[in-house]
């Protein structure tokens, strides 16, 4: 009986999407997060677009992408760091309208043939310029459902809430790319990154005007200097999982653009990406729903494991319909192990450094685009595009070996039962971490 009482008390608590977004407040921020979240995947299509058109070269514009990735990846967390300790405003308006003028520097250069070198420094601020929205986002979730303490119902709707954001991240990639592609195919790709930089800077103002629903700033005690997020190793651990994530991304990008050239079907490759991202969209919605019983390891694991199982078929498809259906399967597995990284990243550091840590896992995945989208361009330019399909599989297959022999970092320390997002784990008011545990 007891043990019946037991596992009945550890049932997981579930949070529908309905409950989660009738939240007073919610759309008040999540209404122009979104528009300035969509820019963010037409950023690296359009650079990649337009530089292909301009210069001629897959290796030049992979190359260029991957800059602006390297820059966003390396200065966003820092950009993270910033908005814990003097507020998102504070921190968000500058960077948009840095964001709005370094684009169009590159567009102007693009267009004037400019030399690679010279793109090559105006992809840094455009690519360092990109606001952290999904990880302002976030922080702001977390505030809102632990302002009363930790709890099982806020670890409940934590859950709900990275599903959500999962699942609005993976919007914008089916949108994303198609909406760039779309714009470069009937006006031009310089029109593509004008609308990028427009939502960008429209839909930033009007996230960073909703202050109220921001967290609030944590001012350090004088003469202490607080550690960033990155000094756990647990954290260093998600952000290598994340850029072999990213690295399926870039390679993906180039590739299935370079793959619809050679196939002559020019305009498909933003579809056809769009629809890899649907399948990761998919994934997420129902990975929200479930009431998980396994550990936020152990779903992490399973599910990378299928990224890399879905990423080792993509360089052997035949033809354009078959390198469809492979990667939406292959995008089924994106989310799950997204929405499970950011649960764990969120056990791992203390309040102050929140949104510092969420963007060093958006980051990762954009070093590991980068990394992906330059390899893939290379690999393309000297091998056809079925060989850049081996950089998603490798990169993944790395992220998975890294993942699998260090997972014991990804306990939280001296926290046995603390919640977060995930599974609900008794432990009442000690914790919101035991969604981590089980």
């Amino acid at each position: 009986m007891a043990d019946s009482t037991d596992t009945a008390a550890q049932a997981p608590a579930r949070v529908g999407y309905g409950t989660l977004l009738r939240t007073p407040g919610a759309w008040r921020f999540l209404a122009p997060a979104l528009v300035a979240r969509l820019p963010y995947a037409m950023l690296s299509m359009g650079i990649l677009l337009l530089v292909t058109k301009t210069h001629g070269s897959y290796g030049t514009a992979g190359t260029v992408t991957a800059v602006a990735a390297v820059a966003q990846a390396l200065i966003g967390p820092q950009t993270g760091r910033l908005a814990d300790r003097y507020g998102q405003a504070a921190v968000l308006v500058p960077t948009v309208l840095v964001h709005g003028a370094s684009v169009g520097l590159l567009i102007a250069l693009a267009l004037g043939h400019a030399p690679a070198w010279s793109l090559f420094l105006a992809a840094v601020p455009a690519g360092g310029s990109v606001p952290q929205i999904g990880a302002m986002v976030r922080a702001r979730w977390v505030a809102r459902f632990t302002a009363d303490g930790p709890s099982d119902a806020a670890a409940a709707r934590v859950s709900t809430a990275f599903a959500f954001e999962s699942v609005t991240d993976e919007f914008t990639f089916v949108i994303g790319p198609i909406l760039a592609s779309g714009i470069a195919a009937f006006a031009n790709p310089a029109a593509a990154l004008v609308a990028e930089a427009s939502l960008t800077l429209a839909g930033g103002l009007a996230f960073a005007a909703q202050r109220r629903t921001a967290p609030a700033r944590i001012i350090p005690e004088p003469g202490v200097r607080r550690a960033s997020a990155l000094a756990s190793p647990g954290v260093r651990l998600l952000a290598a999982a994340f850029l072999g994530v990213g690295t399926v991304f870039g390679g993906m990008q180039v590739s299935v653009n370079a793959f619809a050239d050679s196939v002559g079907q020019h305009d498909a490759g933003g579809t056809v990406y769009g629809i890899f991202a649907g399948g990761s969209m998919l994934a997420g919605v129902l990975y929200g729903v479930i009431a998980w019983r396994r550990t936020v390891q152990q779903r992490m694991v399973m599910s990378y494991s299928m990224l890399v199982l879905g990423a080792s078929v993509l360089w052997a498809m035949p033809n354009l319909v078959a390198l469809t259906v492979a990667g939406l399967v292959c995008g089924l597995a994106i989310a799950p192990t997204l929405i499970s990284g950011y649960t764990l990243v969120e056990t791992l550091v203390q309040d102050g450094a929140k949104t510092e840590a969420f963007t060093w896992l958006t980051g990762a995945i954009g070093l590991g685009l980068a990394i992906g989208s330059m390899v893939a361009g290379k690999l393309i330019d000297g091998h056809g595009p079925s060989v850049g399909f081996l950089v998603p599989v490798v990169g993944a297959g790395l992220g998975l070996v890294a993942l699998v022999s260090l997972r014991h970092l990804l306990v939280a320390p001296g926290t046995p039962s603390r919640v977060v997002a995930g599974s609900a784990e008794r432990g009442g008011a000690g914790a919101l971490v035991g969604a981590v545990e089980g």
